[in-house]
């Protein structure tokens, strides 16, 4: 019952933080990117929080419980991206003004914001639908709450918090999920690790492959599971969302080095503290076998916090860690719904249903919009049978479908409007068309064509391949086009306008 107190009190208090900053929201810019004025600390917390979602918390946690310290590979691949990022946030926050479709649209042409925006929307309405799943898995566990009664509440949950104050609200309480996250994990995972016995312990009970870099796997599969988290989070638009809404180019560049530093730390321990719980749990005769599974080894951390004190954790920590879980998937959450429902406001209704709309009424439609993907993720969360296969499929959605031309837009002058268009759609439909096989292969045989480790391998090389070819067999673009990805002072607004009028006059 305690943890079931805990979870609704730190509900209430996020929420509560939420209604509150709905009344400071007074235009668009205040909705989509917290008013431009989020500071390195927030930007720090917002990142990390929006980063260690679900994802972390179930389907690498269990993917480490299951074959070793070689998860970590799956976690490497964002350590790795945000490096590169670092190099890149000052001219992302000095480019652009609310989405990464807008950096599209401006560097290549109105089909590729289009593009981007289906592949957002697909890929993160589906992250999204596994928070729902997530915080189902705790309501159960503390509560006893049926699954599909807890996932309809964590959606509610997600959606009502999101369509209160949109940037406001996130960039407020993930300050207070950051803290909360970093001191439940550092404290558990040493506690955990000293009661069962330490080193010794974990290797005369756990098999020696934990132990290596590859596990009982190799290097293919090691890229299986470092590529989409590296493709994700390199043409990630939560983050970019958020470069926009920092105070100044500094504070961006600042906010990605401490990122770096935090996900690294965190993510490390988290998967310690998997491995360090299963070596206990699994040797036991009521839960043998238990966690070996897919499905259930996903619900070890959750399983840790609710029975930490057969692993040393005091009662406190336990709730504290639950209480983690807590942060972790709502923030993840609100976050990936909330770029969405931009996408869709900003990108296609803005752009090009209602140019001229005021700024209260983009809010009205933006909210409708968060309850909208909210259903959609719901409805997606039925596709899938374990929370890692609808992580592998999302963040290759957006590896493949976005990451190469984004980055092009950044990094090659050559490429071209052809190019880049092009590669969106390679990247969504390979992605799509594997998925979309994969399903139907199941319902009819039980087995899938091509396991979702490995679907990032042929789209994401289809994807680079087309923005390449496509781009050195047709025509330089003017400088008018890449001009403005490298010079010092760009006004997205102008540039878009410039955009428009050519497209008119042509």
């Amino acid at each position: 019952m305690i943890f079931f107190v805990a979870v609704i009190g730190y509900l209430i208090l996020l929420m509560s933080i939420s209604i509150y900053k709905s009344f400071l929201v007074k235009n668009q810019e205040d909705f989509m990117v917290a008013g431009r004025s989020v500071s390195t600390p927030k930007l720090v917390g917002t990142l990390l929080c929006t980063w260690m979602g679900a994802g972390s918390l179930l389907a690498g946690a269990g993917l480490a419980a299951r074959i070793g310290f070689s998860e970590l590979w799956m976690a490497a691949g964002a350590w790795i991206a945000i490096i590169i990022v670092f190099f890149l946030a000052a001219r992302v926050r000095r480019i652009a003004e609310f989405t990464v479709p807008d950096i599209l649209e401006l560097r290549y042409n109105k089909w590729a914001r289009i593009l981007g925006t289906i592949v957002i929307v697909i890929a993160y309405t589906t992250i999204v639908g596994y928070q729902f799943r997530a915080g189902g898995f705790v309501l159960e566990l503390v509560a006893g709450i049926p699954m599909w009664q807890g996932v309809l509440l964590t959606a509610a949950f997600i959606i009502i918090f999101t369509a209160f104050a949109g940037m406001l609200s996130i960039v407020s309480v993930d300050i207070i999920n950051g803290a909360v996250i970093t001191v439940a994990i550092l404290i558990a995972a040493p506690i955990v690790f000293f009661h069962i016995g330490g080193a010794e312990y974990l290797t005369t009970t756990l098999d020696p492959s934990y132990f290596t870099v590859f596990g009982n796997q190799n290097f293919l599969w090691a890229m299986g599971i470092f590529l989409p988290t590296f493709f994700l989070l390199l043409g990630e638009s939560n983050m970019y969302q958020k470069f926009f809404s920092a105070r100044n180019e500094k504070s961006a560049k600042n906010a990605v080095m401490w990122w770096v530093v935090g996900t690294i730390i965190i993510e490390t321990a988290l998967a310690s503290l998997a491995i360090f719980a299963f070596s206990h749990f699994n040797t036991l005769e009521a839960t043998s076998e238990f966690f070996l599974s897919a499905d259930q080894s996903e619900r070890i951390i959750l399983h840790t916090a609710r029975y930490g004190t057969e692993v040393g954790l005091p009662l406190l920590v336990g709730i504290l860690l639950i209480m983690a879980s807590v942060a972790i998937i709502t923030s993840t959450g609100n976050s990936f719904l909330l770029t969405p429902s931009t996408n869709l406001t900003r990108d296609i209704y803005q752009r090009f249903i209602n140019p001229h709309v005021d700024s209260s009424r983009i809010i009205v439609i933006q909210r409708m919009m968060v309850v909208l993907l909210g259903v959609l993720a719901y409805l997606l969360l039925t596709q899938f049978t374990t929370i890692l296969a609808m992580a592998l499929t999302a963040y290759t959605m957006v590896g493949a479908g976005l990451t190469p031309a984004l980055l092009a837009a950044f990094l090659w002058k050559r490429v071209t409007v052809a190019g880049g268009v092009a590669s969106i759609a390679t990247g969504m439909g390979v992605t799509l068309a594997i998925t979309i096989a994969n399903a139907i292969n199941t319902s009819l045989s039980g087995h899938v064509l091509l396991d979702e480790a490995y679907i990032i391998l042929p789209a994401a090389f289809l994807s680079i391949l087309v923005l390449i070819v496509v781009s050195l067999l047709t025509p330089h673009d003017p400088k008018t086009k890449w001009g403005r990805f490298y010079t010092q002072e760009t006004s997205l607004s102008e540039a878009l306008d410039k955009v428009k009028k050519a497209d008119e006059h042509s």
